[in-house]
């Protein structure tokens, strides 16, 4: 195995893993929203309840805080996973550029080696002529 290939091979194995590391940092985002959205509509389902029994809206003041109160740090961690998010974003874009990079280079060594070999071929075949030539 070349050191080109040594490389790119390093460098796919860490856009996969940044892409695994993306994909459970969006499956974090998209649970937090899910638990966002129970709880709204658990706070609708609390406010028809105390519509319905007197007895329960006593309750509805403190529930309704203690629910705003959940809903705030869901909101905080959400946040908190976009800035992750981002990152991951960002980290997997330069491992993506990085792997281009190396491609680039292993195809541009491919090609000057094929370059190299075919003038040494040419002067091979120059030589195989001058010497017909010459008898």
């Amino acid at each position: 195995m070349s050191w080109s290939e040594s490389l790119i091979k390093l460098a796919t194995y860490e856009v996969e893993t940044l892409q695994k590391r993306l994909a459970e940092v969006r499956d974090r985002k998209a649970a937090a929203e899910m638990k966002l959205a129970m709880l709204e509509a658990e706070g609708i389902a609390e406010m028809s309840r105390a519509d319905a029994d007197p007895m329960a809206g006593l309750y509805r003041a403190a529930f309704m805080e203690a629910l705003r109160a959940r809903k705030a740090e869901i909101r905080a961690a959400i946040v908190e996973i976009e800035v992750e998010e981002q990152g991951a974003r960002d980290a997997l874009a330069e491992a993506f550029e990085a792997q281009k990079k190396y491609e680039h280079v292993a195809e541009q060594a491919r090609l000057l080696e094929r370059k190299v070999e075919a003038k040494r071929e040419t002067a091979a075949l120059d030589e195989l002529g001058l010497r017909r030539a010459s008898r």
